[in-house]
Parts: C-alpha cells; structure tokens; sequence
C-alpha cells in the first residue's frame, strides 16, 4: 500500500509499504480521510522519530474485521481514536484520561497517512466511533481536534455570557472561537499574526479580531466594555503570545494554555498579581473517549460547522505540499489528506 513517509516537515516521501495484517480482535481500516494537524508539522517533536507515517485525524471504512470483532462490521463508516486510556488507573478514575500512560503509549499502525491502518484491539475496544450517516469523512477529520478544544474548555470552565480572547488563529483557534460561541459565550476576539486567518474569523462571528503586532490589551478593553477577558485562550506556542495573555485575562479569570512551547523553555510569570487578582491557570491535551463521542454530536448536528474551514485537499501522492502549507501557516486553514 502507499504511504506519505515523514523524515522531516521538507521531506515527504511516497513510499510502499506491506497492508498490516490484522488479529483476532482487530480491524483494518482503508483511510477516506486524514486531517493534517498543526503538531504533525512540529518538528523539534516529530523528526527525532523519523521515519514515521503520521496522521491521526483519520476517518475511513472498515475492510476487514477479526474473528473476535462483535460490535463492527465490514462496510461500517468510523472515526478511529490513535490514542485510548486504560479507563482504571488513579488517572482516568480522577477524570484525567490523557495523562494515562495507556494513552501515551497505544497508536494505530502505522499512520493516517496510509491507504489502510490496523486498529490494534484495545483501540477497537474503546476508540472506534461509528460516523452519523449525516457527517461526511472529511467532516470526521474535525472529531479529534473538536474533542481537544472541548476537554480544554471544560478544564477552562467557559459559562454563559463570558468575553473570550483567543490569541491564534490557526485551526485550534479558530475551533475555539467556534465552540466558544456554540457554548454562549458573549463574545469573542481573535488575535493572530495573519490577516487571512483574522478574515476567516470575522466571518465566523468574531466581535473582533487583532494583528498580534499591533495588538495591546487596551484594544480588548476598547471593544469589550471596557472589561479584560473572561477567559484569555493561548492557541500558539509562541512566547511573545504567552506572555501578553497574562496581560489581557481580567480579576477572576481564567488562563487556558492550550498550545505549548518547546520542551526547555522556562517562562516567567507575574504571579504576585496573578494572585492578587484571583486568576486560574489550566492547562489542556488530548481527547478522552468522552470528549469524543460529544465532539461527533456537536458536528453531527451542526452546532459547530467545519465545513468551511477546509481550504486544501491533496492526495498522498502530493501529502508533502500540504505539509508546506501547515509548516508555513499562511494560506490554509485545514488541509486533507485523501487516498
């Protein structure tokens, strides 16, 4: 079968590799459709485990089912979930499924970026999810990062009528934005260093959107009542960005950094007004099992809308110029990755 083979984020090989062979309780899948995430273009964490085929927002058709397989069948339209908690340690019983070390450890073999994957048999047993026949593939290619900002919004305890800044746009942002609103919020500014990205955002509803470079927390006072943020969202690793959210998040608010900086990086925190005006820090990664049987129903019924954010489709064939679009983060807003 072929497979884009990632050796760093400028060297994306077509390759032939074997169909995995499955097991008594596995499935194989045959790819439709795999998102192209922003962490797959992250190369500080990616290239030390070249070559790798990537690829986890995968949706696709079941081709084969082993023997032991009850509750699947041939033909059936499903999302399949890379990483699956073991649901019994301190961990997942304490609601903290993706710090399991089940779930940091299991994947599907070898990537979404093949023609066919094999869905080991614990991640059939708890990270196969049927598509609604109304959700197309390329719809389900939004189940996984939709679950991410939701787990991240719970962490962030978003209520009704709160203000939300979200500072990045790109499609974790943008996810924000979208779920934020869905969820009540009253509004939502957009802070990003891209014009086109701050477009697409005004078009979704944002009350207003900044360039980061011209961009000071007086702007947010200037269009939210004069008011700081509710809830100050962090979608970028960039330090700069960080940083400013302190600045920008008001008494009794709530920081959620949801993209990190690179391992190593040690930041500075003001946290003597951090205290002094009663503002939480969380933090979010990853989609529980939970998060993404919610996530299907919120796009099953178009309470948040993912079409429009699908800007380029390439075939494995050409994975490496989708590669080059994430990588540059300029012209695209959510990139597919089809057979």
């Amino acid at each position: 079968m072929k497979c884009a083979m990632y050796y760093n984020n400028r060297d994306i090989r077509l390759e032939e590799i074997p169909v995995p062979e499955i097991g008594p309780d596995e499935l194989l899948v045959q790819m439709h459709a795999c998102g192209l995430c922003g962490s797959d273009v992250l190369e500080w964490y990616r290239a030390k485990k070249a070559p790798l085929v990537l690829g986890h927002e995968m949706t696709g058709e079941i081709v084969t089912a082993g023997e032991n397989v009850k509750r699947y069948s041939v033909g059936d339209r499903v999302f399949v979930s890379h990483h699956v908690p073991c649901n019994t340690c301190h961990y997942c019983l304490n609601g903290h499924h993706t710090v399991c070390d089940t779930l940091r450890t299991t994947n599907f073999d070898p990537g979404g970026f093949a023609e066919f994957i094999r869905v080991p048999g614990i991640n059939v047993d708890r990270g196969v999810f049927l598509l609604p026949d109304e959700m197309s593939y390329e719809e389900g290619t939004f189940i996984e990062p939709l679950a991410c900002v939701l787990r991240g919004q719970r962490a962030a305890n978003l209520r009704p009528s709160q203000t939300v800044l979200v500072i990045g746009g790109g499609i974790a942002g943008l996810l924000h934005l979208k779920l934020a609103q869905a969820l009540g919020a009253s509004s939502v500014v957009v802070v990003d260093i891209h014009e086109k990205r701050l477009a697409f955002a005004q078009g979704c509803g944002a009350k207003a959107t900044f360039l980061a470079h011209d961009f000071r927390p007086e702007h947010l006072r200037e269009v939210n009542n004069g008011r700081l943020a509710d809830l100050a969202i962090v979608s970028t690793g960039a330090v700069d960005a960080i940083h400013m959210t302190w600045k920008c998040v008001d008494r009794g608010g709530t920081v959620l950094v949801f993209a990190p900086p690179e391992p190593g990086i040690d930041l500075a925190l003001p946290l003597y007004d951090i205290w002094h005006d009663g503002i939480t820090i969380t933090t979010a990664y990853g989609g529980s099992p939970v998060d993404i049987s919610q996530a299907i129903e919120l796009i099953r019924s178009k309470t948040v809308v993912v079409n429009d954010m699908i800007t380029h489709r390439f075939p494995l064939a050409r994975a490496s110029e989708g590669f080059a679009l994430v990588e540059k983060a300029q012209d695209s807003i959510k990139v597919i990755i089809q057979p």
